[in-house]
């Protein structure tokens, strides 16, 4: 079939968002800078009659309001120019005339990310819609767990009858598991192809081999894992590297027919030992991207994490369109397609779709000069990984202090070329010697990996750091969302795993922002100054928490003393204060529903923002600090993918599961019950004292939060199941809370005799 004439893609720029947008900003800003006179004029007009408490209460509320103003405006990056593109996969070259690609798949901890769910997204990686040998599958098992690999050889044994069925039969979901699990029901279909064959009797019957197939495969992973728990004579952080090109054990004959037309599948365990420092996901990366390079060396790459299956077959050839089209091609770097979530409930009250990110924010990013990596499901060129340009010029001395002492790495790198497969299958003793040296701690020693090579190491947060330099070195992007998600993952469920990974996420982003590549300053010198604010609202995201914290504590006790520290409702500047708030929300809520989502989703994202505020970005912030002091060194723990049986029961039910430690419940409920106490102090002062004029917009702000932070309130009061706030936490909160009034207290009665009275 011939390429049909025509681009192969497009670019719609979304001139609707465009107008509303930057109708608000400026309606907005203005208000901002009114509210920025109203507060700054405090200072010129004070009398000598004003309280010390009451001058460092009103400090504290303008610092807050200027950090917000601040983050408000570099969020306005996002919103200046938002895209959306189309592919036409159906303008590509012939299949002989497509570029290979390589998988990667990174998988940590077995007993956290179950081996038969690792092995579905390595099944559904290989069934892609594209040539398939010119696909290469690799899996990085950080553990070196026999049992991955063992999975590794079942899951190809199991892949051999699958491809085809799939193939055959026109399978869109690929990923085994999903497919299953929907009773084979294939829905959503792209085109047509295979209606027909699927209507007849022969594939109910093929359907029903595979799936027994599948519960073969299923069993003898689990019992596999279940004789050889314990049992590992390994570390999970001190083993030697493992490289095997997996060829599977089946002796079936249909199988063995269909092996030829299989893509490469390879399992690589690096090197870890205590002495070394591994470097987390990044680390895993570039020795893929080494142990890669000299048996594929495809000029694309696909990474995947190893919850994120294969959704739809055609993500390789929709990223082709654009790695392939003239015109964005020399400057392009990677196609960035978004995270979608199989477990995200109806309720969502854990914001786990990440709406705001992967529906607004990478949006306006392709608008730029593109968005940054977000860990998966993106094809990215090998080239501009290589941190400098290589050519055949280049002195193999220049070539070794960059990228290590591999002979074979680095002809290829020279030759931009692929290694025969001869070479590869022969199963040579010096083949595995190569590849076991380029998987091991010492090579990297005295190279340029993590820090002009490959995935960078300054951050935790390896995805961002990675994207925002290539974006520096000049590359561009592009976001992809077609109608069908090709990628699907586990999202986490369960309040204590949030937490945890939003504080991993928090200080990964901080610690850019705190070092020598500030977007601000290293990134505005480097490329547009949007695109550089989009990059400095993500790396200052964490700190929400310094003026969240302080809305949510500062009024609250001003309110209880009756010091208003908002102007009264009677004057021109509380419409002012008042156009602000709900403006910043009416615009919040207009790009939810935008986006096809609804109201509840709005007071999701509201919600859980300000528990993140005070919880995960608090200790996130505090970590980075701390590891930019030296003082701390960076740590990573993967989330559990298996969840407990009655969290999720509870996350169904859209019910909040207060399962976590006190060090992030604590900060929650101390809040909430200083607000609760606050609003009836609150009343009190408006009844017996007539305050209403001078503290009502005190008393919204109050009333507010507390309709945010309705089920902390309920997981404290209301229930008695296993997942409320537990009665020690509530204790200390209550002890924390009466503390900060009566230092409030305290200051203000030293104040009032040292203070001057007029």
């Amino acid at each position: 079939m011939e390429r049909r004439s025509g681009p192969l893609s497009l670019c719609h720029v979304n001139t609707k968002s465009i107008v509303i947008n930057r109708a608000h900003m400026l309606i907005h800003g203005i208000a901002i800078i009114v509210l920025i006179h109203y507060r700054a004029s405090f200072f010129f007009t004070q009398t000598s009659s004003t309280s010390e408490p009451t001058f460092w209460a009103w400090v504290m509320i303008f610092l807050a309001e200027l950090m917000l103003s601040f983050s408000w405006l570099l969020n306005q990056a996002y919103r200046w120019r938002p895209v959306a593109r189309t592919a036409f996969p159906e303008r590509l070259p012939e299949d002989s005339e497509l570029p290979p690609i390589d998988v990667f798949v990174c998988t940590a901890d077995p007993n956290k990310e179950l081996t038969v769910d690792v092995m579905n997204t390595v099944i559904s990686a290989m069934a892609l819609d594209y040539p398939p040998e010119k696909v290469h599958v690799y899996l990085s098992d950080d553990w070196g767990s026999p049992l991955t690999l063992y999975g590794m050889r079942e899951a190809y044994d199991f892949a051999r009858r699958w491809l085809p069925f799939c193939k055959r039969f026109g399978i869109k979901t690929r990923c085994p598991k999903a497919y299953f699990m929907d009773d084979g029901c294939d829905e959503d279909e792209e085109d047509g192809a295979g209606v027909d064959v699927r209507s007849g009797d022969e594939y109910g019957s093929e359907k029903q081999k595979v799936k027994e197939k599948y519960e073969l495969f299923k069993a003898r992973v689990n019992e596999y894992r279940a004789s050889s728990h314990g049992d590992s004579s390994l570390s999970s952080r001190d083993h030697p590297s493992t490289v095997e090109v997996i060829r599977g054990s089946s002796a079936d004959e249909v199988a063995q027919a269909e092996q030829q037309n299989m893509p490469l599948l390879v399992y690589v365990a690096r090197e870890k030992r205590p002495s070394h420092h591994h470097h987390f996901k990044a680390g895993a990366l570039n020795v893929l991207l080494r142990v890669s390079g000299v048996i594929s060396n495809s000029p694309y790459v696909l990474v995947l994490d190893c919850d994120m299956y294969c959704n739809g077959p055609s993500s390789a050839r929709q990223a082709m369109c654009f790695h392939l089209d003239p015109k964005l091609s020399p400057s392009l770097s990677f196609v960035q397609f978004p995270q979608r979530f199989h477990n995200i409930s109806k309720s969502d009250i854990y914001d786990g779709k990440l709406r705001s990110y992967f529906w607004t924010s990478l949006c306006g990013m392709d608008g730029l000069k593109g968005p940054g990596l977000s860990g998966t499901g993106f094809y990215i060129k090998r080239e501009s990984l290589n941190g400098k340009s290589i050519s055949e010029g280049t002195h193999v001395t220049d070539l070794r202090k960059l990228f290590g002492n591999s002979k074979e790495f680095i002809k290829y790198l020279q030759q931009d070329d692929q290694p025969s497969k001869n070479v590869i299958l022969s199963d040579s003793a010096a083949f595995h010697k190569e590849a076991q040296f380029l998987a091991s701690c010492e090579y990297e020693s005295g190279t340029k990996w993590g820090q002009e090579v490959g995935f960078l190491y300054q951050s935790v947060a390896e995805d961002y750091f990675t994207g925002f330099t290539l974006h520096c070195k000049g590359w561009t992007s592009v976001y992809y969302s077609p109608s069908r998600p090709q990628f699907m993952g586990t999202s986490t469920t369960n309040l204590n795993d949030l937490l945890i990974q939003g504080t991993r996420w928090s200080s990964g982003l901080a610690e850019v922002g705190f070092s020598k590549f500030c977007p601000l300053i290293y990134g505005s010198l480097r490329m547009s100054i949007l695109q550089s604010m989009c990059y400095a609202e993500l790396a200052f995201f964490p700190l929400y928490c310094l003026p969240i914290s302080i809305f949510a504590t500062i009024p609250q006790i001003c309110l209880l003393n009756g010091i208003a520290i908002y102007p009264k409702v009677s004057s021109t500047y509380s419409m002012v204060f008042s156009l602000v708030f709900v403006s910043s929300l009416c615009k919040h809520l207009y790009e939810v529903i935008a986006s096809g989502h609804s109201v509840r989703a709005f007071i999701n994202e509201q919600r859980m923002w300000m528990i993140r505020s005070v919880t995960n970005h608090v200790y996130g912030t505090m970590d980075a600090i701390l590891k930019q002091l030296g003082m701390r060194k960076a740590s990573f723990s993967p989330t559990n993918k298996a969840a407990d049986d009655q969290q999720s029961k509870r996350y169904e039910m859209g019910v909040f599961d207060f399962q976590t430690s006190p060090m992030f419940l604590a900060p929650m409920v101390t809040a909430v019950m200083l607000n609760v106490a606050s609003f009836v102090g609150g009343i009190v002062w408006v009844l017996l004292m007539g305050s209403w004029d001078k503290l009502l917009m005190q008393m919204v702000l109050v009333l507010f939060i507390i309709a945010m932070s309705y089920p902390v309130i309920e997981g404290m009061v209301l229930r008695t199941d296993r997942g409320r706030v537990p009665r020690s936490v509530t204790s200390l909160s209550v002890a924390l809370c009466t503390a900060s009034l009566n230092l409030f207290l305290a200051l203000s009665l030293w104040s009032s005799r040292s203070w001057p009275h007029g």
